[in-house]
């Protein structure tokens, strides 16, 4: 009973499901391609460079003249080209979930920057931020930080400098 519950715990795990999901996708997306690569870029391929892109070269034919083997290349550039349209779009698809990871990261390091824990997840230290606005000393009107009057109250504020003379 064991063994049944170790692998039913493995199969259901999302690793795995995620797995079984991508490929059931992928297999419907590998009929989309064939259809367009069979349908729209086979025909443009054929318009515009005079040439089929189906066909055999014959290898031999047996005594009533049928064909006994032959090489079908024109399943194998069908094959090409899904294939590159395969790796393409995955290949956008792996370049935008990239993208979204490091800005994921990213914005998860500046907050990680700003806040230390320890080993049990508790905060011990925090960085302080440099505030943008202050209140007014006479009027109590939020104003910005680096002001010398108030846009209130046109009163002369003390300057973090003005202070350090003193």
């Amino acid at each position: 009973m064991g063994l049944f519950k170790e692998f039913k715990e493995f199969a259901l795990k999302g690793n795995v499901m995620d797995l079984a999901i991508g490929v059931i996708i992928g297999g419907a997306f590998s009929g989309i391609v064939t259809a367009l690569t069979e349908n729209v870029i086979q025909p443009l391929i054929n318009l515009v460079g005079g040439a089929e892109v189906h066909g055999t070269i014959v290898l031999a034919k047996n005594a009533a003249g049928e064909v006994t083997s032959a090489i079908d290349y024109g399943a194998l550039i069908t094959a090409i080209i899904n294939f590159l349209i395969v790796a393409f779009v995955l290949f956008m698809i792996v370049k935008a979930i990239n993208t979204a990871e490091k800005k994921n990261k990213e914005a998860l390091e500046k907050i990680a920057k700003k806040v230390k824990k320890n080993k049990k997840g508790e905060v011990v230290e925090e960085t302080p931020v440099e505030p943008t606005t202050k209140l007014c000393p006479y009027c109590l009107s939020e104003i910005p930080y680096k002001a010398t009057k108030c846009a209130h109250c046109a009163s002369e504020l003390e300057t973090e400098t003005s202070n350090m003379k003193n």
